[in-house]
């Protein structure tokens, strides 16, 4: 499948840029980029152990709060690149519909994929990285091209799928190092990449692309 060229047909795609960066804006503007972190985002042993009195987002609702929350320029930067370079071409195919599915799903997964490796962890997780994960994971099934020399075409899309999921969160590990100590003022250690988080979304991602084609053109 040809990557489309049109941004006519990518307006969500260009919506959840501007609401992201402009929450990003706010965050900064405020000064309160901490707090909201601690606020809006996810944080595994709240499902595990309550909030202990304090006043948060809603639990179900933080895999979206945390989605528009990044620690640093950097952090925000290379994942709305990403955003946009994926989500142009997979939300002119799938629609924004389907494109918003996958991002609200791909969040939820990400978040939960999270949980899963460490229930009582208190680190907080924040990015639009698992959702954007999602969509990458989608981007690959849909566009990706058989570069692994094999008979079965199906057998090599699915490993030039992993072979992007491995480079993404390669990327994300080497933006951990250059983002170093430049993340929300509070926190330790920079960046941390929340690498469960990212398989769990990409892998909504690369199970979701086709359904959510054929539902679309079923429509049509």
């Amino acid at each position: 499948m040809r990557v489309p060229q049109s941004w006519s047909k990518a307006r969500l795609t260009l919506l959840i840029l501007a609401v992201t960066v402009a929450a990003w804006l706010i965050a900064v503007t405020l000064q309160r980029e901490e707090w909201i972190a601690i606020w809006g985002g996810f944080i595994p042993a709240r499902f595990t152990f309550g909030d202990q009195g304090m006043t948060f987002a809603p639990f179900w609702l933080t895999p979206l709060t945390a989605a528009l929350i990044h620690a640093g320029f950097l952090h925000l930067l290379f994942n709305m690149l990403i955003l946009v370079v994926c989500g142009r071409p997979v939300e002119s195919v799938l629609g924004p519909v389907n494109l918003f599915i996958l991002y609200l799903i791909g969040a939820y997964a990400a978040a939960a994929a999270q949980f899963v490796t460490g229930p009582d962890s208190a680190t907080i997780m924040v990015g639009a990285s698992g959702a954007i994960s999602a969509v990458l994971g989608a981007y690959a099934m849909l566009f990706g091209r058989n570069k692994v020399k094999i008979r079965n075409p199906r057998l090599a899309l699915w490993l030039n799928a992993l072979w992007l999921l491995v480079a993404w969160i390669g990327l994300n590990l080497v933006m951990r190092v250059v983002a170093r100590g430049g993340a929300i003022p509070g926190t330790e250690g920079g960046v941390e990449v929340a690498i469960a988080a990212h398989i769990g979304g990409f892998l909504v991602g690369i199970v979701l692309a086709w359904p959510l084609l054929l539902l679309r053109y079923r429509k049509a």
